[in-house]
Protein backbone atom coordinates (compact mmCIF):
# COMPACT_ATOMS: atom_id res chain seq x y z
CA UNK A 1 0.00 0.00 0.00
CA UNK A 2 1.70 3.42 -1.44
CA UNK A 3 1.93 5.41 2.50
CA UNK A 4 3.28 9.05 3.06
CA UNK A 5 6.57 8.92 1.30
CA UNK A 6 5.56 7.02 -1.61
CA UNK A 7 2.44 9.74 -2.61
CA UNK A 8 4.56 12.59 -1.45
CA UNK A 9 6.99 11.20 -4.50
CA UNK A 10 4.31 11.01 -6.79
CA UNK A 11 3.20 14.57 -5.91
CA UNK A 12 6.38 15.43 -6.60
CA UNK A 13 7.11 13.62 -9.74
CA UNK A 14 3.53 14.79 -11.31
CA UNK A 15 4.05 18.49 -10.36
CA UNK A 16 7.34 17.82 -12.50
CA UNK A 17 6.26 16.15 -15.14
CA UNK A 18 2.46 17.92 -15.67
CA UNK A 19 2.08 21.09 -14.27
CA UNK A 20 1.32 23.58 -17.33
CA UNK A 21 -0.17 20.83 -19.75
CA UNK A 22 -4.33 20.79 -20.56
CA UNK A 23 -6.34 18.11 -19.72
CA UNK A 24 -7.19 16.52 -23.08
CA UNK A 25 -9.71 13.26 -22.15
CA UNK A 26 -10.67 11.58 -18.94
CA UNK A 27 -11.66 8.07 -19.50
CA UNK A 28 -13.53 5.97 -16.60
CA UNK A 29 -12.67 2.47 -16.91
CA UNK A 30 -13.82 0.98 -13.27
CA UNK A 31 -17.42 2.83 -12.82
CA UNK A 32 -16.94 1.98 -9.19
CA UNK A 33 -13.92 3.40 -8.67
CA UNK A 34 -15.05 7.04 -9.16
CA UNK A 35 -16.76 8.21 -6.17
CA UNK A 36 -18.01 11.75 -7.14
CA UNK A 37 -20.50 12.80 -10.22
CA UNK A 38 -20.92 16.35 -9.87
CA UNK A 39 -18.83 17.67 -11.07
CA UNK A 40 -18.56 15.20 -14.06
CA UNK A 41 -15.24 13.81 -15.43
CA UNK A 42 -15.86 16.09 -18.55
CA UNK A 43 -15.79 18.77 -16.41
CA UNK A 44 -11.09 18.19 -16.28
CA UNK A 45 -11.61 18.67 -20.34
CA UNK A 46 -9.47 21.41 -20.99
CA UNK A 47 -8.79 22.47 -17.62
CA UNK A 48 -4.76 23.27 -17.13
CA UNK A 49 -2.89 21.36 -14.47
CA UNK A 50 -1.75 23.78 -11.62
CA UNK A 51 -0.36 21.34 -9.28
CA UNK A 52 -0.26 18.27 -6.91
CA UNK A 53 0.01 17.41 -3.49
CA UNK A 54 -1.29 15.41 -0.83
CA UNK A 55 -3.30 15.09 2.42
CA UNK A 56 -2.27 11.97 4.21
CA UNK A 57 -1.96 8.87 1.64
CA UNK A 58 -4.59 11.09 -0.32
CA UNK A 59 -3.07 12.47 -3.65
CA UNK A 60 -4.40 15.51 -4.97
CA UNK A 61 -4.09 16.58 -8.58
CA UNK A 62 -5.16 20.02 -8.90
CA UNK A 63 -6.46 22.07 -12.30
CA UNK A 64 -7.59 25.33 -11.46
CA UNK A 65 -10.45 25.21 -9.29
CA UNK A 66 -11.27 21.20 -9.29
CA UNK A 67 -9.22 18.58 -7.51
CA UNK A 68 -8.53 15.18 -8.67
CA UNK A 69 -8.20 13.09 -5.45
CA UNK A 70 -7.29 9.77 -5.28
CA UNK A 71 -6.42 6.90 -2.77
CA UNK A 72 -4.43 4.33 -4.46
CA UNK A 73 -5.86 2.03 -1.72
CA UNK A 74 -3.86 -1.80 -1.16
CA UNK A 75 -2.91 -2.73 -4.99
CA UNK A 76 -3.60 0.81 -6.48
CA UNK A 77 -0.88 2.63 -8.49
CA UNK A 78 -0.14 5.88 -10.75
CA UNK A 79 1.52 4.74 -14.06
CA UNK A 80 2.80 7.81 -16.29
CA UNK A 81 3.88 7.25 -19.90
CA UNK A 82 5.20 10.01 -22.13
CA UNK A 83 3.23 8.24 -25.14
CA UNK A 84 -0.40 7.37 -24.58
CA UNK A 85 -2.78 6.18 -26.68
CA UNK A 86 -5.53 8.08 -28.35
CA UNK A 87 -8.06 5.40 -28.26
CA UNK A 88 -10.72 6.19 -25.80
CA UNK A 89 -10.15 3.94 -22.89
CA UNK A 90 -13.32 1.64 -22.67
CA UNK A 91 -15.28 0.23 -19.50
CA UNK A 92 -13.71 -3.33 -18.95
CA UNK A 93 -12.21 -5.73 -16.10
CA UNK A 94 -8.54 -5.55 -17.10
CA UNK A 95 -6.62 -3.17 -14.38
CA UNK A 96 -6.82 0.16 -15.34
CA UNK A 97 -9.63 1.97 -13.35
CA UNK A 98 -8.93 5.71 -14.60
CA UNK A 99 -6.97 7.34 -17.76
CA UNK A 100 -5.99 11.27 -18.16
CA UNK A 101 -4.81 11.99 -21.58
CA UNK A 102 -3.00 15.53 -21.57
CA UNK A 103 -2.36 17.98 -25.15
CA UNK A 104 0.92 17.02 -26.19
CA UNK A 105 0.06 12.95 -26.05
CA UNK A 106 1.36 12.15 -22.27
CA UNK A 107 -0.67 11.02 -19.45
CA UNK A 108 -1.10 8.43 -16.55
CA UNK A 109 -3.11 5.47 -15.77
CA UNK A 110 -4.82 4.72 -12.24
CA UNK A 111 -4.55 0.50 -11.93
CA UNK A 112 -5.41 -1.46 -9.56
CA UNK A 113 -4.09 -4.90 -9.52
CA UNK A 114 -6.55 -7.89 -7.37
CA UNK A 115 -9.79 -8.87 -6.81
CA UNK A 116 -10.49 -6.51 -4.48
CA UNK A 117 -10.66 -3.32 -5.77
CA UNK A 118 -10.73 -0.51 -3.54
CA UNK A 119 -9.15 2.49 -5.40
CA UNK A 120 -10.98 5.82 -4.92
CA UNK A 121 -11.21 8.59 -7.37
CA UNK A 122 -12.84 11.63 -6.13
CA UNK A 123 -13.71 15.18 -8.72
CA UNK A 124 -14.76 18.08 -6.11
CA UNK A 125 -14.72 21.44 -5.97
CA UNK A 126 -12.44 21.59 -2.54
CA UNK A 127 -10.42 18.25 -1.28
CA UNK A 128 -12.67 18.55 2.26
CA UNK A 129 -15.65 17.22 0.47
CA UNK A 130 -13.56 13.77 0.29
CA UNK A 131 -15.13 11.81 3.52
CA UNK A 132 -11.65 10.58 4.09
CA UNK A 133 -9.78 14.07 3.90
CA UNK A 134 -12.13 15.67 6.08
CA UNK A 135 -11.33 12.92 8.49
CA UNK A 136 -7.72 12.97 8.46
CA UNK A 137 -5.71 13.32 11.88
CA UNK A 138 -2.76 15.98 12.31
CA UNK A 139 0.33 14.83 9.36
CA UNK A 140 2.96 12.28 10.58
CA UNK A 141 5.62 14.43 9.40
CA UNK A 142 3.42 18.23 9.94
CA UNK A 143 2.14 17.29 13.53
CA UNK A 144 4.64 18.32 16.72
CA UNK A 145 5.28 16.90 19.48
CA UNK A 146 2.42 17.99 22.19
CA UNK A 147 -0.12 17.41 19.32
CA UNK A 148 1.21 13.79 18.53
CA UNK A 149 1.09 12.96 21.92
CA UNK A 150 -2.38 14.02 22.70
CA UNK A 151 -3.58 11.88 19.27
CA UNK A 152 -1.45 8.98 20.46
CA UNK A 153 -2.89 9.29 24.31
CA UNK A 154 -6.56 9.93 23.33
CA UNK A 155 -6.59 6.21 21.80
CA UNK A 156 -6.56 3.39 24.43
CA UNK A 157 -5.14 0.74 21.69
CA UNK A 158 -2.58 -1.46 20.54
CA UNK A 159 0.41 0.66 19.13
CA UNK A 160 0.57 -0.93 15.96
CA UNK A 161 -3.49 0.04 15.43
CA UNK A 162 -2.87 2.95 16.34
CA UNK A 163 -0.07 4.34 14.31
CA UNK A 164 -2.39 3.80 10.84
CA UNK A 165 -5.95 4.77 11.80
CA UNK A 166 -5.89 7.83 9.48
CA UNK A 167 -8.27 10.10 11.74
CA UNK A 168 -5.56 9.75 14.90
CA UNK A 169 -2.20 10.55 12.64
CA UNK A 170 -2.30 10.58 8.71
CA UNK A 171 0.44 8.95 6.11
CA UNK A 172 1.50 5.97 7.80
CA UNK A 173 0.55 2.40 6.77
CA UNK A 174 1.45 -1.09 7.88
CA UNK A 175 4.42 -1.21 6.32
CA UNK A 176 6.07 2.36 8.38
CA UNK A 177 4.75 1.54 11.30
CA UNK A 178 6.57 -1.23 11.82
CA UNK A 179 9.84 0.73 10.77
CA UNK A 180 8.63 3.58 13.13
CA UNK A 181 8.26 1.07 15.93
CA UNK A 182 11.26 -0.96 15.65
CA UNK A 183 13.05 2.63 15.46
CA UNK A 184 11.54 3.17 18.50
CA UNK A 185 12.06 0.31 20.47
CA UNK A 186 8.49 -0.74 21.32
CA UNK A 187 5.95 -3.24 21.16
CA UNK A 188 3.67 -3.04 18.63
CA UNK A 189 0.94 -4.03 20.99
CA UNK A 190 1.90 -1.56 23.97
CA UNK A 191 -0.79 0.07 25.02
CA UNK A 192 -0.71 3.56 23.39
CA UNK A 193 -2.82 5.65 26.59
CA UNK A 194 -0.26 3.89 29.25
CA UNK A 195 3.04 5.18 27.22
CA UNK A 196 5.33 7.39 29.48
CA UNK A 197 6.40 10.40 28.37
CA UNK A 198 9.89 8.98 27.41
CA UNK A 199 8.50 6.53 24.72
CA UNK A 200 6.10 9.04 23.54
CA UNK A 201 8.76 11.51 22.59
CA UNK A 202 10.85 8.35 21.40
CA UNK A 203 7.87 7.38 18.73
CA UNK A 204 7.38 11.04 17.78
CA UNK A 205 11.24 10.95 16.57
CA UNK A 206 11.27 7.86 14.96
CA UNK A 207 8.45 8.62 13.15
CA UNK A 208 9.39 11.82 11.85
CA UNK A 209 13.12 10.16 11.31
CA UNK A 210 11.82 7.19 9.46
CA UNK A 211 8.89 8.85 7.19
CA UNK A 212 11.45 11.72 6.26
CA UNK A 213 14.29 9.81 5.18
CA UNK A 214 11.61 8.13 3.25
CA UNK A 215 10.42 10.70 1.98
CA UNK A 216 14.30 11.95 0.63
CA UNK A 217 14.49 7.99 -0.82
CA UNK A 218 11.61 8.33 -2.76
CA UNK A 219 11.41 12.07 -3.89
CA UNK A 220 12.44 12.35 -7.54
CA UNK A 221 12.21 8.60 -8.06
CA UNK A 222 9.84 7.89 -10.89
CA UNK A 223 6.52 6.35 -10.36
CA UNK A 224 8.25 3.16 -12.10
CA UNK A 225 10.60 2.65 -9.31
CA UNK A 226 9.36 3.77 -6.09
CA UNK A 227 8.04 0.50 -5.09
CA UNK A 228 11.47 -1.19 -5.30
CA UNK A 229 12.98 1.92 -3.21
CA UNK A 230 10.33 1.57 -0.53
CA UNK A 231 11.36 -2.37 -0.11
CA UNK A 232 14.66 -1.58 -0.10
CA UNK A 233 14.84 0.67 2.84
CA UNK A 234 12.92 -1.01 5.04
CA UNK A 235 14.72 -2.54 8.32
CA UNK A 236 12.23 -5.24 9.93
CA UNK A 237 8.92 -4.70 7.50
CA UNK A 238 9.14 -8.32 5.02
CA UNK A 239 11.73 -9.34 6.30
CA UNK A 240 10.79 -12.33 8.34
CA UNK A 241 13.70 -14.97 9.38
CA UNK A 242 16.35 -12.44 8.67
CA UNK A 243 18.47 -10.77 10.89
CA UNK A 244 17.74 -7.52 13.09
CA UNK A 245 20.00 -5.26 11.39
CA UNK A 246 20.75 -3.68 14.63
CA UNK A 247 20.94 -6.80 16.91
CA UNK A 248 21.14 -10.22 15.05
CA UNK A 249 18.03 -11.01 16.67
CA UNK A 250 15.31 -13.21 13.84
CA UNK A 251 12.66 -10.83 13.16
CA UNK A 252 9.64 -12.23 13.79
CA UNK A 253 5.64 -12.33 12.26
CA UNK A 254 2.62 -12.17 13.85
CA UNK A 255 -0.18 -12.90 11.19
CA UNK A 256 -3.73 -11.79 10.75
CA UNK A 257 -6.41 -12.25 8.63
CA UNK A 258 -5.62 -9.59 5.61
CA UNK A 259 -2.25 -8.43 7.66
CA UNK A 260 0.82 -8.92 8.73
CA UNK A 261 3.37 -7.42 11.42
CA UNK A 262 7.23 -7.74 11.91
CA UNK A 263 8.87 -6.87 14.92
CA UNK A 264 12.41 -7.55 16.40
CA UNK A 265 12.32 -9.34 20.11
CA UNK A 266 15.69 -8.30 21.29
CA UNK A 267 14.89 -4.53 20.08
CA UNK A 268 11.22 -4.25 20.95
CA UNK A 269 9.96 -6.43 23.38
CA UNK A 270 12.71 -7.61 25.70
CA UNK A 271 13.53 -10.53 23.81
CA UNK A 272 9.78 -12.58 24.39
CA UNK A 273 8.01 -13.47 21.16
CA UNK A 274 4.52 -12.10 20.62
CA UNK A 275 2.07 -14.81 20.51
CA UNK A 276 0.74 -15.24 16.78
CA UNK A 277 -2.62 -14.82 17.29
CA UNK A 278 -5.47 -12.16 17.88
CA UNK A 279 -6.84 -13.16 21.51
CA UNK A 280 -3.49 -14.67 22.94
CA UNK A 281 -2.33 -13.26 26.07
CA UNK A 282 0.57 -10.36 24.48
CA UNK A 283 3.64 -9.34 25.45
CA UNK A 284 2.82 -5.52 26.43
Amino acid sequence: MPELPEVEALAADLRERVVGRRVERVDIAAISALKTYDPPPTALHGQTITGAGRFGKFLDIIAGDLHLVVHLARAGWLHFRDEMGATPLKPGKGPIALRVRFDDGSGFDLTEAGTQKKLAAYLVTDPRLVPGVSRLGPDAIGVDLDGFAAAIRAQRAQLKGVLTEQQVIAGIGNAYSDEILHRAKLSPFAISARLTDDQVARLYEATRAVLTEAVARSVGQRAASLKAEKKAGLVVHNRTGLPCPVCGDLIREVSFADSSLQYCPTCQTGGKPLADRRLSRLVR
